[in-house]
């Protein structure tokens, strides 16, 4: 694990890197203006914690986290909405600390659960997921428009 590896929250001057990091998952440009704006309303919304991994040079990695109440766990849940390690950082820990970072969250805001969610291209995922804890129990549906 890289002990040179920082987590901090994800501010204003982050907005390049997650772009990128973003438009590399999707594998597809994104709209800045509108990516943008989203951004900036996710990372200053107190129910989401967006989180950066780096070096001391660079960004290498970061996750979003937002959380909500559901009446069918009558409480808080959280969800991992995106989730990047640069490919050159992978395999080094990096996901580990920032998943870690998320569970310390979780427990301090007395959260009923964690999920997350990845597209079925990505079957590599669904073991990292689970070496990271997770537990493979619901199928997603989605309606594109």
């Amino acid at each position: 694990m890289s002990s040179n590896i920082k987590i901090r929250k994800i501010q204003n001057q982050d907005l390049d890197f997650i772009y990128k990091a973003i438009c590399e998952l999707e594998n597809e440009i994104l709209d800045f203006e509108v990516f943008k704006t989203i951004f900036n309303e996710n990372i200053s919304n107190p129910k989401n914690r967006y989180l950066i991994a780096e070096n001391e040079n660079e960004g290498v990695g970061f996750i979003s986290f937002h959380t909500q109440n559901l009446l069918h766990h009558c409480g808080l849940v959280g969800e991992i909405q995106e989730f990047f390690i640069h490919q050159n950082h992978r395999g080094q820990g990096v996901g580990r600390l920032l998943v870690n970072e998320i569970l310390d969250f979780a427990d301090q805001n007395n959260l009923k659960s964690i999920e997350v969610t990845t597209n079925k291209k990505r079957v590599e995922n669904v073991a990292i997921y689970e070496n990271l804890g997770f537990t493979l129990s619901h199928n997603k549906f989605t309606i594109y428009k």
